[in-house]
Order: structure tokens, then C-alpha cells, then sequence
């Protein structure tokens, strides 16, 4: 098995990596968490001019083409510096991407991606509800009314990404009240500044410069052509969004854990305590030992879901093993790195503090950790944990 990256991968590593440190210093980055609710346009369009947007994007509509594990190598670059830039570039070089390309129609290909490609176009997934967000069958209340030329929406959806600052709201309701749960849902295109449409923001504790809102939805009426994907078919059709979706979030907890790992690494050398540095205490160096095996452990889990998506082989098992492997890593070395730094590990002042909160996010989304256990053991044959 090789585990290298190519030269092309390395040159993306390194550029991303030196572009990382010079736009998101931990300076910048603490005044966007304590400042802003989205990465500032000036950012962003440093983003956009380094490529970022064009990565997945078919050459075929300006875009580079690039697969799962070129995407992940710079990713990481991002996700380790701020987990809320990378959320937020996510939403739309995710998300939007992979719906609008894999389930759009050609005229909505080549009228969307260019524009996401020139960072003009932002979007999100409407999916999360009140009642749930895993449950998709039976959580998912909104829905959208066929009136001949148009749909109309009514609804509420919580915990949305980056809908506040979206140009479109890919949202996901009910289209179909007689069919089955699994054949009821589908995806439409909403303009964030269609009439009936409110957002209202939600206070919290992590990734501040990146918002989740809640989203209702009144009488919202959007065209017909507005769909993504055949109807009734979202639930199925959402999963080609989903399972990379645990990569990306697998690879912020990489980040999360590698930050912090080397934040303490080299604090331990400085911090000087009963006559030497804190380095040489015993249970700190298991601390970090720790750190670095769960760092190790949810790298190669990330890169090799994301090896198996590029090389089309099944790899929902593994996409969900690194999502709990990276977000329990996570946790872990927000807890210890916190300790580490003892008094200043709670001020806002060391990034140390932003990573341990931000880490709590990934503990249940996209997914929680407990149902990422039973569905892995679903799928090894064992009975279904839940209704």
C-alpha cells in the first residue's frame, strides 16, 4: 500500500499550507471569531483567487477536476488553521458543488458552477429540523407544494451553515404526501432573498465565524426548474452529498487535533515549572502521545475514505470510522490540551481555547458519534439499533 502523495499533492500541501499561515494567523483568525458570523470578502476572494472554489468543478465548466484526496491534502491545510473557514468553504465547494453537478440538469451545470468556481455564488443545505437531524424519513416536515409553474414552501429548518450569507438555499422538504417516507422528499434550489423567507441566528458556542441559523419558510415560492434531482428521490439521492460530507468533517477533527497538538508540543518546551520545562513530566507526555496516535490514526482513516470515493469503491463504512475516530480525537485533545495550558488553555487570547470549543461541534454532526457506532455494526449484519 502506498501512502504518499504525489509531487502534485505535495506542491498543493506546501502552497496551501504557506497561504494558510500568512492569511489565517491566529491573530486574524481569533478577530473573525470574535468579530464576524462569515469569513470577511477580502478573505474569501483571496480564496477564490487561489483556485479554491474551481477544485471539484468538471474542467468542462471551468474547474480543475479534482478528486476526493486532492481536495482533502489542502483542505487539511485550511481545517488546521480554522474550522470555521473551512465550514464555510465547505457549504458551497461541498456541498452546492456535489448537488448542483451530480444532480442538476445541464442548463443549471453550466449556469452555477462557473459562478461557484468565481466565488460568486455561496450556498448551504437546508436539511437539519427541530425534530431531528439523522432521522431524515421522519424528522423532515417542510414541504413544498406543486402549483403548476412554481412550488411553494412552508417550513423551518435549524442549524444551517452559512444559510445567512447563501445566495441559494438547497433545501430539502416534502414534495409527495401520499408516498412512502423513502419516496417523499426532494431537493429545491431557494433564493435566500425570496419573499417568506426569515433567518434568525443562533448564538453558540463554537466556530463563531461561521454561523448556523434557522431558516422558516412562508408561502416561499420559487419556479418549478428550481429542482435538483428527480422528484421524490432526495433521500436517496442526498447520500452521493452525505458520505463525502463525513470526509470533510473527518478531516476538520484532523485539523482540530493537529493544531492543538502542536500548539502544546512546543508550549510544554517554553512553560517553566519547579526548576525545568513541563515537557518532562510523565503524564503530560502521555497526554501528547495520545494526541499524536489519534492525530495518526484519523489522517489515515480520512485519506483512505477519501482514496476509496476517488477510486469509486464503497467507502460509507470508512467515511464514518474517521468521522468518529477524528471527532473523538478531537475531544480528547481539547480536553488535554486545555490542561496543557492550564489557566491560559480557557482565554481567548490562545488559540488552544477556539479549537477546544469548536471541537464539541463534529461530537453529532454530521452525525453522532453513538449513531456512527450503530450503523456500523448495521452494516456488519448486526439487528438495527432504532425504530
Amino acid at each position: 500500500m502506498d501512502f504518499g502523495f504525489t509531487e502534485e499533492q505535495i506542491m498543493m500541501q506546501q502552497l496551501t499550507q504557506k497561504f494558510c499561515e500568512k492569511e489565517l494567523d491566529y491573530e486574524y483568525v481569533r478577530w473573525m471569531d470574535e468579530h464576524v458570523d462569515f469569513p470577511p470578502d477580502e478573505l474569501w476572494q483571496k480564496f477564490v483567487d487561489m483556485g479554491t472554489f474551481y477544485g471539484a468543478i468538471p474542467a468542462e465548466y471551468g474547474g480543475q477536476g479534482l478528486g476526493q484526496v486532492d481536495i482533502m491534502v489542502a483542505y487539511e491545510q485550511i481545517c488546521k488553521r480554522s474550522m470555521s473557514v473551512a465550514l464555510a468553504i465547505g457549504v458551497t465547494a461541498g456541498f452546492g458543488v456535489r448537488f448542483i453537478n451530480e444532480l442538476g440538469t445541464p442548463a443549471q451545470r453550466e449556469k452555477y458552477l462557473p459562478l461557484i468556481g468565481q466565488g460568486k455564488f455561496k450556498t448551504c443545505m437546508a436539511l437539519t429540523e427541530p425534530a431531528g437531524g439523522t432521522d431524515i424519513l421522519g424528522a423532515i416536515k417542510a414541504t413544498a407544494e406543486d402549483k403548476g409553474d412554481k412550488w411553494v414552501i412552508n417550513g423551518q429548518k435549524i442549524f444551517i451553515t452559512g444559510a445567512h450569507v447563501a445566495d441559494s438555499l438547497i433545501t430539502v422538504c416534502r414534495t409527495e404526501k401520499e408516498a412512502k417516507p423513502s419516496k417523499s422528499l426532494s431537493i429545491i434550489m431557494v433564493p435566500r432573498e425570496t419573499p417568506g423567507v426569515t433567518i434568525r441566528k443562533i448564538g453558540k458556542i463554537s466556530c463563531h465565524h461561521c454561523e448556523s441559523v434557522e431558516i422558516f419558510y412562508d408561502n416561499v415560492e420559487v419556479p418549478k426548474e428550481n429542482m435538483l434531482g428527480t422528484r421524490g428521490n432526495a433521500f436517496y439521492e442526498i447520500m452521493t452529498v452525505l458520505n463525502p460530507e463525513r470526509i470533510g468533517v473527518a478531516m476538520m477533527g484532523v485539523g482540530i487535533i493537529s493544531a492543538i497538538y502542536d500548539l502544546c508540543f512546543k508550549y510544554v518546551q517554553e512553560r517553566i515549572a519547579f526548576g525545568g520545562p513541563i515537557s518532562r513530566f510523565q503524564i503530560l507526555q502521555n497526554y501528547l502521545a495520545d494526541m499524536y496516535i489519534n492525530l495518526e490514526n484519523a489522517r489515515n482513516l480520512t485519506y483512505k475514505s477519501a482514496w476509496l470515493c476517488d477510486h469509486g469503491k464503497p467507502f460509507h463504512l470508512e467515511a464514518t470510522m474517521a468521522k468518529l475516530v477524528a471527532a473523538e480525537g478531537a475531544r480528547h485533545a481539547a480536553t488535554f490540551g486545555s490542561e496543557i495550558f492550564g489557566g491560559y488553555g480557557i482565554c481567548n487570547e490562545y488559540p488552544v481555547s477556539m479549537f477546544a470549543r469548536d471541537a464539541y461541534q463534529i461530537q453529532f454532526s454530521p452525525i453522532s458519534n453513538e449513531m456512527s457506532r450503530n450503523v456500523l455494526m448495521q452494516f456488519q449484519g448486526l439487528p438495527k439499533s432504532w425504530p
